[in-house]
């Protein structure tokens, strides 16, 4: 006869079992969190290294918990790149902050499936709610819409989708079949996830057309504007301008006012990748880069690049959201609701069914991580962080510009620093063309020093390629980083430089 209940082994931990082991991880991460910086930033791990020690094939039976505690910290944690880490410089730096943890185990513990408001009302309006929050201080605060993704590749490309959406000639139910070859124009710096859009879309990738830049490495408007008289000629549709705010090469941010006039009077979607540079705007000397930005048709911020809000966190805003509807929405029976008709901006009292906004069906608590990282340390203490991560990136970028063994090749808007050794170069480059310079000879030496300085484990760099240049990148965005953390890292840099083979 069948048992009444499962067995022992079956069972979730008792409350007892489940606060000591819940003290357990508390302790680990309080620990981690204060002693980052004694780990190597970059992990020395070789590949296949943490797979050996792992058994080929998962246990029959429950693990002791001590045991696994002891592979985190002896297996799993050595081969660990510590995105947490204050000297962690590369890409664009991260924070898992306390608050955002701390968020996340809530909203882990709560375990909604936000699809639809009525299986969860307080993750569905409390991620209208946060997302209206930070639209206000960035200033976007009369945007209409706001909804969480995983990240900007998947924000860029469901505000693609609603753009497709808004060809006049397309028709859902034929797909591409309904139109002829569409256009998306990006600058040549533009991030590769709108690439990957255009191939899940089914645009394919000869369907993205990048547009020069001028000398500060934004898109040029005078070539856009060629660009698309030209596809036209030529029966290609144009269907969207993506401008970047913040690109991942350089940081540099594209003129969002003028190419969004150019937008509207072409009958264009601007969509503007602010995923990184976004978070700027909550500083008021930087409003300005951003001017509008609040006029596009979508706009993408990730609070979890530079907002201290643990992964996966990507805000897409938008003020056409009945094209993402359009583009989105299928409601079989078995998700009909009998709550309103979900077209609703879920400020008031007409509910939201955010399935009908994206990709997802299955959607996680993320606001709630989101709203305990702004309630914890709000507005101001945010824009105060960033305005001194900026202030030290400027600091680093005229160090740079003074010493006469290295040259910065962008310009430093916001937190990110593009520079390279070059031996005699002099305060402000010597003016050599770039044709008289071996550039393969520079980028191995560049190279070179990179991989020391990540082997060194001090600090964390990554690069990039400016015009044929190879192209150190420092870029600053975690809570705990320090002033001196920067002052540290830079003297890593000059003094594994001068140890390089002349």
């Amino acid at each position: 006869m069948p048992s009444d209940t499962p067995p022992q082994e079956l069972l979730d931990l008792d409350p007892d079992e489940f606060l000591r082991r819940g003290d357990d991880v508390l302790r680990w991460i309080a620990r981690y969190l204060d002693s980052t910086r004694d780990y190597p930033v970059l992990s020395r791990a070789r590949p296949g290294e943490l797979s050996g020690r792992l058994a080929p094939s998962g246990p029959e039976r429950a693990r002791p918990w001590d045991e696994i505690l002891r592979d985190l910290d002896e297996v799993i944690m050595p081969a660990m790149t510590h995105w947490n880490h204050p000297r962690f410089f590369a890409y664009f730096a991260n924070t898992g902050s306390a608050p955002g943890i701390l968020g996340a185990a809530l909203a882990t513990a709560l375990n909604p499936n936000g699809m639809l408001w009525r299986t969860s009302p307080a993750a569905t309006e409390l991620e209208s709610r946060v997302t209206h929050w930070l639209a206000e201080w960035l200033g976007l605060g009369d945007m209409p819409f706001g909804i969480i993704n995983d990240t900007a590749s998947t924000s860029s490309l469901v505000a693609l989708a609603a753009a497709r959406q808004a060809v006049p000639a397309y028709d859902r139910r034929l797909g591409m079949r309904s139109v002829g070859p569409l256009r998306i124009y990006v600058s040549e710096q533009a991030h590769s996830s709108i690439d990957k859009a255009a191939v899940i879309l089914g645009l394919g990738l000869d369907a993205v057309r990048r547009i020069e830049t001028l000398d500060d490495y934004s898109l040029d408007p005078s070539a856009l504007v060629d660009a698309i008289a030209e596809d036209r000629d030529r029966g290609i549709t144009p269907m969207c301008v993506v401008a970047t705010a913040g690109t991942t090469s350089t940081t540099s941010i594209d003129p969002v006012a003028e190419i969004g006039t150019l937008a509207r009077a072409e009958g264009l979607w601007l969509h503007v990748d602010a995923a990184y540079g976004g978070s700027a705007a909550l500083v008021p000397e930087k409003r300005d880069l951003f001017a509008g930005w609040e006029r596009a048709d979508s706009v993408v911020v990730n609070p979890h690049k530079w907002l201290f809000t643990p992964m996966c966190c990507s805000l897409l805003y938008s003020r056409r959201p009945e094209m993402l509807r359009e583009a989105f929405s299928l409601v079989p029976e078995y998700l009909r609701s009998d709550v309103g008709d979900s077209r609703g901006d879920g400020l008031d009292d007409t509910p939201l069914d955010y399935m009908n906004y994206g990709v997802q069906l299955g959607r996680p608590f993320r606001a709630l991580t989101l709203w305990m990282v702004l309630s914890t340390y709000g507005h101001q203490t945010m824009l105060q962080v960033l305005r001194t991560h900026m202030s030290w990136v400027a600091e680093l970028a005229a160090m740079i510009d003074r010493h006469n063994d290295f040259e910065r090749l962008a310009p430093t808007p916001l937190s990110t620093v593009c520079f390279r050794h070059r031996p005699d170069a002099g305060p402000t480059g010597d003016g050599r063309a770039l044709e008289e310079v071996d550039e393969d000879a520079w980028a191995a030496a560049n190279e070179e020093l990179m991989a020391r300085v990540n082997t060194d484990g001090t600090t964390f760099l990554s690069h990039t390629r400016l015009r044929g240049r190879l192209t150190l990148r420092f870029a600053v965005g975690n809570l705990r980083t320090t002033r001196a953390d920067v002052q540290v890292a830079w003297h890593v840099i000059q003094r594994l430089a001068r140890e390089l083979p002349t």
